[in-house]
């Protein structure tokens, strides 16, 4: 099985500055894309961020010029920088992986627990 662990969440002030990390654990061959998604009370859950496991990247309009995504590869860990946060931000993150589990299978996509970001005004 694969585990995806989330960290970093909390209470921040508009404007402020939130760090997310996300490490998959278990086993498995390779991941391919990692990224982060959100779901606000009543809303469907939207992609934030991907990137793949060569670095390319993709972004939210709503998110572009004030979230960074990044990867560590060796510790199969994603991060989420977020910066100038918004009250709309304000959502549960939640990590995914594409993970092949073995040589041979297809990739499947896991989903961590996800993380509270709360945004106040």
């Amino acid at each position: 099985q694969v585990q995806l662990v989330e960290s970093g969440g909390g209470l921040v002030q508009a404007g402020g500055s939130l760090r997310l990390s996300c490490t998959a654990s278990g086993s498995f061959f390779s991941i391919n894309v990692m990224g982060w998604y959100r779901q606000a009370p009543g809303k469907q859950r939207e992609l934030v961020a991907t990137t793949t496991s060569g670095s390319m990247t993709n972004y939210a309009n709503s998110v572009k010029g004030r979230f960074t995504i990044s990867r560590d590869n060796a510790k199969n860990t994603v991060y989420l920088q977020m910066s100038s946060l918004k009250p709309e931000d304000t959502a549960v993150y939640y990590c995914a992986a594409d993970v092949r589990r073995t040589v041979l299978s297809n990739l499947f996509r896991f989903w961590g627990e996800g993380t509270q970001v709360t945004v106040s005004s």
